[in-house]
């Protein structure tokens, strides 16, 4: 997907999986041999209770650079070119620093951003949640970028554990962690998704009437 062309995304299989919750997408990525989860990263910032974030991902890498002066104009073009309901997606884990914060997130929010997920520590959690911006990352860390590292390139295919996210890939994300969905698998992880979760929705209706869960699950 070349610079920020969004076009093609494919929305009602984002709304479609927005139904379920990351156990149930991954769930349906393992039934067609797929793996998604980004481990380690969590909601740190605003996501409420049963809130998903499902969308288009946006990607930022991160290198070692000893410039000062807070040198983030990639990072930033990024955040002001990213499609509404898009997901900000940095990997800056090369080293210690916080990427994202307050006004990382007020930029993304006002742009329309579903969520920043940060393969790193992320600060400011209280303005953050304040602003409700759902901002995920791997710990919290007063600790900034500047001396340190900066953002090298963006919308390239990056890196986080076993996971590659493409720009354009789904990112879906709720307080049990975040998953990556590739682009072209979207439909079929979708379809996957409104199965397992009717079946699921059924057996937990089952399991609450009063019945037996060896007799309910699985189906």
């Amino acid at each position: 997907m070349p610079d920020f062309d969004y076009s093609d995304v494919d929305w009602s299989a984002i709304e479609r999986l927005k139904n379920w919750y990351s156990g149930d997408v991954h769930d349906s990525m393992e039934a067609l041999g797929l793996w998604g989860h980004l481990e380690g990263i969590k909601s740190l910032g605003a996501l409420a209770e049963g809130e998903v974030i499902c969308g288009p991902a946006v990607t930022v890498l991160f290198g070692l650079s000893d410039r000062k002066g807070e040198p983030q104009d990639v990072y930033h073009n990024a955040v002001d070119n990213a499609p509404k309901g898009g997901v900000l997606v940095c990997e800056a884990s090369c080293a210690p620093g916080s990427c994202s914060g307050e006004l990382m997130s007020s930029g993304a929010k006002t742009r329309g951003a579903a969520a920043t997920i940060v393969n790193g520590t992320v600060r400011d959690l209280a303005q953050v949640r304040k602003l409700g911006y759902p901002l995920f990352g791997t710990e919290p860390s007063p600790v900034g970028v500047t001396g340190k590292k900066e953002p090298i390139e963006s919308q390239i295919p990056i890196k986080i554990g076993r996971v590659t996210i493409k720009p354009g890939d789904v990112i879906f994300g709720d307080v049990d962690g975040v998953v990556c969905i590739p682009k072209e698998h979207l439909a079929a992880v979708a379809d996957q998704a409104d199965t397992l979760g009717k079946h699921e929705t059924v057996a937990r209706d089952r399991i609450l009437s009063g019945e037996k869960l060896q007799s309910v699950w699985p189906v």
